[in-house]
């Protein structure tokens, strides 16, 4: 195989060649034919310049033959280098195509992927619609309802502050109920310790004052007012009633109930009264009756008499002494408590 480096070698060759040729045909014309000896000393420089030239060519073309040798080597280098370039192509075609084949797989595989995840996409995008769709309508639902959390909130809120306005006003009627209390009961201390000291003289005759419940009571012995089967007040019991009505003038709001009370014994007295519960409503009015007329101060309106005859004892009618203590006309003294009431209310 030749290359570009072999074709130059060839070319220089010939030039030298064809001088070489030149010099041998002079060489022979000047031996053939008769000549001056200026034309042979021109022929003889002439001569010598060719030899010269010949060596030079000679250098030459030694140096040519060896850059021939050295381009051959390189050549034959060149031809095996060709050679593994050739069978390394081949090499990298049977690769190229193995890798084509797995291409084309890895694309039929990637193709399959794609189409799969094309469809669960279009699957995905169908549920993602719903679930928007959902959620739209789950959004709306829930700022409806937080729009009426809102509104209730704010109702919340203002029943809340009505609610602790009126908690507050509740804390300020306590507090003023809580004083009215205080000073209804030391008006019924004050109350129940006056009545005590005007009747402090029938202590010891059947007469007791005790309170209880924010009210008085004056329970009368019906020995210390009346005979037996009778509703005529006696002279004292009319005295511890005369007493009782100077206390009661100076109470003006006071509430004033004569309850009549007898035992469980059987009335055998004036045709008039037919029972015992006849009898305990007669004693009552007359007490009433006595409390007006010894105390004009007091207000009739708040004055009423009411008689439980035998059904409302104190303790069981089994004994002579039970049945005394049943025998008895209370009076029951209430304070006025309709400002305490409308405190509270």
């Amino acid at each position: 195989m030749f290359c570009k480096g072999t074709i130059f070698f060839s070319i220089a060759l010939y030039k030298h060649m064809k001088k070489y040729i030149i010099f041998i045909a002079t060489a022979t014309l000047l031996c053939s034919s008769c000549v001056t000896l200026g034309k042979y000393e021109a022929l003889e420089n002439k001569n010598t310049r060719l030899k010269k030239e010949n060596n030079i060519a000679k250098q030459e073309m030694k140096d040519m033959q060896a850059e021939q040798a050295e381009l051959l080597r390189q050549n034959e280098l060149l031809s095996t280098s060709v050679q593994d370039l050739r069978n390394h192509n081949l090499q990298l075609q049977d690769e190229n195509e193995q890798l084509q084949d797995e291409i084309g797989k890895l694309k039929l595989g990637y193709d399959t992927v794609i189409e799969n995840y094309m469809q669960q996409v279009t699957s995905k995008n169908r549920d993602l619609t719903r679930a928007n769709n959902l959620l739209t309508a789950r959004t709306k639902e829930l700022t409806q309802r937080e729009e009426a959390f809102a509104a209730k909130e704010q109702e919340f809120r203002r029943q809340q502050n009505a609610l602790t306005a009126k908690q507050k006003e509740l804390e300020r009627k306590e507090a003023e109920a809580r004083k009215a209390l205080g000073d209804k009961e030391r008006e019924i201390k004050a109350l129940r310790d006056a009545v005590n000291n005007a009747l402090t003289g029938f202590a010891d005759k059947g007469l007791n004052v005790e309170s209880k419940n924010g009210k008085v009571y004056v329970s009368l012995d019906s020995k210390l007012m009346f005979s037996s089967g009778s509703w005529t007040v006696s002279k004292e019991g009319a005295e511890a009633i005369r007493s009782l009505a100077k206390v009661l003038e100076d109470n003006p709001d006071l509430n004033i109930l004569v309850e009549g009370h007898t035992d469980n014994d059987p009335y055998n007295g004036k045709a008039e009264v037919k029972d015992n519960w006849d009898l305990s409503v007669m004693r009552a009015t007359a007490i009433l009756k006595l409390l007006l007329k010894y105390g004009p101060g007091i207000n009739p309106a708040r004055v009423e008499a009411c008689g439980h005859g035998e059904f409302a004892p104190k303790v069981p009618n089994d004994s002579p002494a039970n049945k005394a203590q049943n025998r008895r006309t209370e009076i029951i003294l209430t304070p006025n408590l309709g400002d305490l009431i409308k405190m509270v209310n």
